[in-house]
């Protein structure tokens, strides 16, 4: 599994002209996954993502957590970020999981991710055409692997 974290002084996420999350300060985190995604990847994850401290303390560093700052997290699934351009100019998503495995492992991370914060997290929807909207506070952005615990 593979996300994308990005730090936001507000984010949204719109769907057919209706907006279905909202956040000021937060995470928004793109999610990809892959077939060989398992609940301890999640887990893993979702403890990574809670406790990571990329908000700024008192003196500007960073050093809290978007626990620390009772910030909020929008959690976007995005299959395009296992695409593989190595052959021709056109993407192919081959490693992204089908909808019979991805949805589930897609509900047990936002599940999870909700456990680990301690309240409700906001996200768009499996396989919908949305239309997400930022404002990058920093710009902090951060790709983490779960294949790759470095």
């Amino acid at each position: 599994m593979k996300i994308v974290i990005q730090r936001v002084t507000k984010a949204s996420v719109t769907i057919e002209g209706e907006k279905v999350a909202n956040i000021k300060t937060g995470l928004l985190i793109l999610l990809g996954i892959v077939n060989e995604g398992s609940q301890d990847d999640i887990k893993w994850l979702t403890n990574k993502v809670v406790n990571l401290r990329i908000f700024g303390d008192e003196n500007g560093v960073m050093n809290r957590s978007v626990k620390d700052v009772e910030g909020d997290i929008i959690v976007v699934s995005q299959f395009t970020l296992h695409a593989s351009t190595k052959k021709g100019n056109r993407p192919s998503y081959i490693k992204a999981a089908k909808p019979d495995v991805a949805i589930p492992l897609y509900e047990s991370f936002v599940k999870q991710i909700e456990v680990d914060l301690g309240k409700r997290v906001q996200t768009g929807q499996f396989g919908a055409d949305m239309k997400v909207e930022l404002l990058n506070d920093g710009p902090v952005t951060i790709i983490i692997d779960s294949k790759n615990r470095e």
